[in-house]
C-alpha cells in the first residue's frame, strides 16, 4: 500500500550477489547533516568524491566514491546520497548497517526502503509520471534488445507525450460541449461551427494509432506463451531444442520421456516467446501415475496458452490408431482452448516421408510442415509465430513500452469516445450525457500517467520493483 511517509530511506541499490561495484543509496529531506556525520566532510553537489567509508571506530569498511545530489535536483526530488564501493555482499551489508547506526543520532527516522520506494518518491515529487515510473521497472526486466529500447523510449516520455496529446484534444472537445451547455440560449451552434464531430473522429483515429502501438509495446514486454502439444514422440522436445538452439529437453524414442513442462524464452525479431514443451498427450492402461500428472500439467499449460502448436508425426499418418488419437486431442483442444487462442497444426518429421504427403496435409489453413531435426521449415514457423502474436514486422522503430493496465485504460477511452460519438450525432438532446462520456474518457487517460490514480494501484505497481529502485 502506498505510504505517505517522508522518512529518509536507505537500501542496497545493486543486485544481490558479488559484483565489481556495489551501491548503497539514501533519499530524504534534509540529509546534509547525516552525510556530514557519516563521511566526516561536506560533499560538493553532483561531484564524485573518493574517500574511506569508516565504522564507529574510524576503521575503513571500504574505500569508494560518494555522490551528493541535493533536492530537488535528484532522481527522487529529495536529497540523495550514493555510496559506491566494492560489490561484495558482506561489505555492502556492513555499509548499510553503518548508515543505520549513524542515523540514530543524525537522522533518527531513517529506515530501510521498501521495494520501488525510490521511484515511488520520484513519481510523487513529479520527477516522473506513472507511465515513466513503470518504464523504469520494464527497462530493468527487459528480456530482449527491442524491449529495452522500447522501455527506454517510454522512460524518456514518448508514451506519455502521446497520452498527453490525446488528453489535450479531448479537453478541447470538452470545452466546446461545456460551452454549449452553459449558454444554451446562444444562437450560435458552438459544436457545429467548431466541427465537433470532425474533432471527435480525428481523436478516435489518433487513439486507434496509440492503441496499435501500445499493443505492440505490451507484446514486447510480456511476450507470448506458446505451448507445444501432441502425442508422445511427435518431436515436441526436439522442436523446443531447435527453436531454442540448445539441448534443453531430453529426446528419446521412448513414449513418456517428458514428464513435466520445460520452458524456454526465445526471441524472434525482438519479441520474447515463452515456448513450453509438455508431456505427450495419451491415454491407456500403460500410462503410469507420474506420467498422468505430467499430462494433467500439460493440459493446465495448454489452457493458459496464448497460442498452441499442435504437433503431428508425419511418419504415423498411415496408422488409423494414431489418426484417431490425434482427432481426440483436437476435440479436447477445441473444448479447452478459447476461440481467441490460435491453434497451429505443425506436421513434423518432414525428412522421413514422401514430399507429396505433407502437401496434401498442409492444404488446410493454420498448418505447416517442418523437420525439427534438420531445421527445415523452422524459419517459416518463426514467422508464423510472429503473425499469431500480432507482431508488425516493421513496427519496432519508435515503439514505446506498454502494460496490460494501459491497454485496459485505452479500451475504456475507446468505449467512452464511441458512446460520445453516438450522442454527438443526436445533437443537443443529450449534451449532458455527452459531457459525462468525455469526462470519463479523460479520466481513463489520466490513469495511465497517474494524474488520476488510486493509492492501492500505486502500491501494487511499486511493490513489483526491486529493492533499491
Amino acid at each position: 500500500m502506498l505510504s505517505t511517509s517522508r522518512d529518509p530511506i536507505v537500501a542496497i541499490a545493486t543486485a544481490p550477489g558479488r559484483g565489481g561495484v556495489g551501491i548503497v543509496r539514501l533519499s530524504g529531506r534534509g540529509l546534509a547533516p547525516f552525510s556530514q556525520a557519516l563521511l566526516g566532510r561536506a560533499l560538493k553537489p553532483r561531484e564524485a568524491t573518493y574517500l574511506p567509508f569508516t565504522d564507529a571506530q574510524g576503521q575503513p569498511i571500504d574505500h569508494g566514491l560518494a555522490l551528493w545530489f541535493p533536492g530537488p535536483h535528484s532522481y527522487t526530488g529529495e536529497d540523495v546520497l550514493e555510496l559506491q564501493g566494492h560489490g561484495g555482499p558482506v561489505v555492502l551489508q556492513l555499509l548499510l548497517a553503518r548508515c543505520l547506526e549513524v542515523a540514530r543520532e543524525a537522522a533518527p527516522t531513517l529506515r530501510p526502503a521498501r521495494a520501488g520506494e525510490f521511484t515511488e518518491r520520484a513519481f510523487l515529487n513529479d520527477k516522473l509520471d506513472l507511465a515513466q515510473a513503470e518504464a523504469v521497472a520494464d527497462l530493468i526486466d527487459a528480456s530482449t534488445e527491442a524491449a529495452a529500447r522500447s522501455a527506454s523510449r517510454s522512460l524518456a516520455g514518448v508514451f506519455s507525450d502521446r497520452i498527453h496529446g490525446l488528453r489535450d484534444a479531448l479537453i478541447n472537445l470538452r470545452v466546446l460541449v461545456e460551452a454549449t451547455l452553459d449558454f444554451p440560449e446562444e444562437e450560435i451552434d458552438f459544436l457545429q461551427k467548431a466541427d465537433a464531430i470532425g474533432q471527435l473522429q480525428r481523436l478516435q483515429e489518433a487513439l486507434a494509432g496509440v492503441m496499435a502501438q501500445a499493443r505492440q509495446g505490451a507484446l514486447l514486454r510480456d511476450g507470448l506463451q506458446v505451448v507445444i502439444a501432441g502425442q508422445p514422440n511427435a518431436g515436441k522436445s526436439s522442436l523446443l531444442n531447435a527453436l531454442a538452439g540448445a539441448e534443453l529437453a531430453i529426446v528419446t524414442p521412448i513414449a513418456g520421456t517428458t514428464r513435466d513442462v520445460v520452458q524456454q524464452t526465445i526471441q524472434i525479431e525482438g519479441v520474447p516467446l515463452h515456448v513450453v514443451d509438455t508431456a505427450g498427450l495419451r491415454d491407456g492402461p500403460d500410462v503410469g501415475d507420474v506420467e498422468k500428472m505430467g499430462i494433467e500439467r500439460a493440459w493446465d499449460r495448454i489452457r493458459q496458452a496464448d497460442a498452441v502448436l499442435f504437433l503431428h508425426d508425419l511418419g504415423q499418418q498411415a496408422s488409423d490408431a494414431y489418426r484417431t488419437a490425434d482427432a481426440a486431442i483436437a476435440a479436447s483442444l477445441a473444448a479447452s482452448v478459447p476461440q481467441s487462442v490460435p491453434v497451429l497444426h505443425v506436421w513434423n518429421k518432414l525428412d522421413q516421408v514422401d514430399a507429396e504427403i505433407p502437401k496434401a496435409l498442409c492444404s488446410q489453413p493454420h498448418t505447416l510442415a517442418i523437420s525439427a531435426r534438420h531445421g527445415t521449415g523452422l524459419q517459416a514457423l518463426r514467422q508464423r509465430l510472429l503473425e499469431l502474436a500480432g507482431w508488425q514486422q516493421h513496427g519496432g522503430d519508435g515503439l514505446f513500452m506498454a502494460r496490460e493496465r494501459h491497454l485496459q485504460a485505452l479500451r475504456r477511452v475507446q468505449e467512452h469516445l464511441g458512446s460520445a460519438h453516438e450522442l454527438l450525432l443526436a445533437r443537443a438532446e443529450h449534451l449532458d450525457l455527452l459531457a459525462e462520456e468525455l469526462r470519463l474518457g479523460q479520466q481513463a487517460l489520466s490513469e495511465i500517467t497517474g494524474e488520476f490514480t488510486a493509492d492501492d494501484l500505486l502500491g501494487e505497481i511499486f511493490s513489483r520493483f526491486c529493492i533499491g529502485k
